[in-house]
């Protein structure tokens, strides 16, 4: 079934400091893109409107299903080299940066590309469901396990994304394509939205038969009600069929916009929309508002700016503090030297900072644990605390086996044999054989001595075990005192 979209894109500053909107959202007929600039870096708003322009193009062009998702992911490479260049130009863009989620449609095809922790959300039915993966340092923790959904949601560093696009050759988006139905709606959302309101309440607006727009304009204000200290910027989507009307006019709403003074984008063609929209990224056509810039608004533009400046490294560095400081208070335990360690902190690092030290490395060697258990803590065994990091060491020893030189030792056992001539002791006389005695040979118990007839010396027979022992103690009588037992079946050479 051919099918259309029906859309609505919004945008507001949020309730925070920011002083510009650093968000940028296009959409139309068959091209969604939302970029989220980088608070942390310069020029946020520079760097999220410059890769919407860069990707505007491809809404009306004609490609197939089978080709839009390479594509896609060559349009988006290319804006994050054109970022790169941007940003050498001068300093007031060097290090800018922008998340960007793209949906591009062609039928009911639908490719999907993103990075950064923006996201995207398909309603279809009564499910919602999370279409994008976050890159972001809370994700990383969620995906080791090291943090519960719960604490993901309040966590101090929520914030802190791992990928974006910078313009390095390794910014490279995650990719997919998906099949739409009709009653399908489509959510993208800057962290503005997903930080601050719970998603189980996204999920129950995306569920209402409200239309994109009243649906768009409830996230917005729900998110103002949650007190948002960021931009905050959707695009709802609703998917129909062709036969109705669908939603023909793009929409550009954030940074993007803001020199137009309009959501709508009215030139006919997509070339047009590219070059209006484009003209409007990359400064070639400031508007007359610059014309009538004094001198006196240029010196407080800079002052702005600077202020904004050291109020984002203080943010950073008090970030990366929170971020040092809740890693030291974590344990785990994992391997150093050959042997099972306690280390205090997280087993990843934070780029240049590293969040783990050994703290204890304990005298259990590593190749003396069973294959599982050496694989499970050279991953690493996440503790609750210290006294639970000792109690998993406490297990582990419990698991170790022995060295196969590590044998035991006995003391030697006297021999049947030796009996006879044990020394007699001060009260026993020596004893000398009367003619009608015959000489005796001692076994065991006695019990093998035979005297012959005459008296003379019973020669023992076959059928007598005196002399030798062979029963299953006789190993353990063999040999002097010290002598070393076989080694154990398990056991570590």
């Amino acid at each position: 079934m051919s099918v259309a979209l029906r859309y609505a894109a919004r945008s507001h500053l949020g309730l925070g400091t920011k002083s510009r909107n650093e968000d940028s959202a296009y959409a139309g007929p068959e091209l969604l893109v939302l970029c989220d600039g980088m608070g942390g870096h310069a020029a946020g708003d520079v760097a999220s409107s410059l890769v919407v322009g860069e990707l505007v193009h491809l809404d009306g062009e004609s490609h197939g299903a089978d080709d839009m998702s390479s594509v896609l992911e060559r349009e988006m490479i290319a804006a994050n080299d054109r970022l790169a260049s941007v940003s050498e130009e001068s300093e007031a863009t060097e290090g800018m940066g922008t998340t960007c989620i793209a949906m591009m449609r062609s039928g009911s095809k639908l490719a999907v590309a993103n990075i950064g922790d923006s996201r995207a959300y398909l309603r279809r039915g009564t499910r919602v469901t999370q279409i994008t993966k976050d890159h972001s340092f809370v994700q990383q923790l969620l995906d080791e396990g090291r943090i519960s959904e719960e604490e993901a949601l309040h966590h101090p560093q929520r914030s802190l994304v791992t990928r974006v696009f910078t313009g390095r050759p390794d910014d490279r988006p995650d990719l997919s394509m998906r099949e739409l139905r009709v009653g399908d709606r489509l959510l993208l959302a800057s962290d503005g939205l997903t930080d601050y309101v719970a998603e189980s309440t996204v999920a129950d607006l995306l569920r209402s038969e409200e239309p994109a727009g009243k649906v768009a304009d409830q996230l917005i204000a729900i998110s103002l009600r949650a007190s948002t200290r960021d931009n905050v910027t959707v695009i709802v989507a609703d998917v129909i069929d062709a036969s109705q009307d669908g939603t023909t006019d793009p929409q550009v709403v954030g940074a993007a916009s803001e020199r137009r003074g309009t959501q709508l984008l009215t030139p006919e063609t997509p070339a047009e929309k590219a070059a209006a929209l484009s003209r409007t990224v990359h400064g070639t056509d400031p508007g007359p508002e610059l014309a009538e810039e004094t001198e006196r608004g240029a010196v407080r533009t800079w002052l702005r700016r600077t202020m904004i400046g050291l109020a984002i490294v203080a943010v950073v560095a008090v970030g990366a503090w929170a971020t040092y400081d809740w890693s030291q208070r974590q344990y785990y335990v994992g391997e150093a030297n050959g042997h099972v360690t306690i280390f205090r902190g997280v087993s990843q690092d934070l780029g240049p900072l590293v969040l783990s030290q050994a703290e204890e490395e304990t005298d259990i060697e590593l190749e003396t644990l069973p294959s599982h258990y050496r694989n499970r803590v050279i991953n690493t065994l996440t503790a609750d605390d210290r006294s639970d990091a000792d109690s998993i060491v406490t297990e582990l020893r419990n698991l170790a086996l022995p060295r196969c030189a590590d044998v035991i030792e006995v003391p030697s056992l006297p021999l049947p044999g030796d009996l006879a001539s044990e020394t007699a002791g001060p009260d026993d006389a020596e004893r000398t054989a009367g003619p009608d005695d015959a000489e005796r040979t001692a076994g065991a118990d006695d019990a093998s001595a035979t005297t012959a007839p005459d008296g003379s010396s019973a020669t023992a027979g076959p059928e007598d075990a005196a002399a030798t022992s062979t029963g299953p103690d006789a190993a353990a009588a063999t040999g002097g005192s010290g002598q070393r037992l076989p080694a154990p079946v398990d056991c570590v050479p």
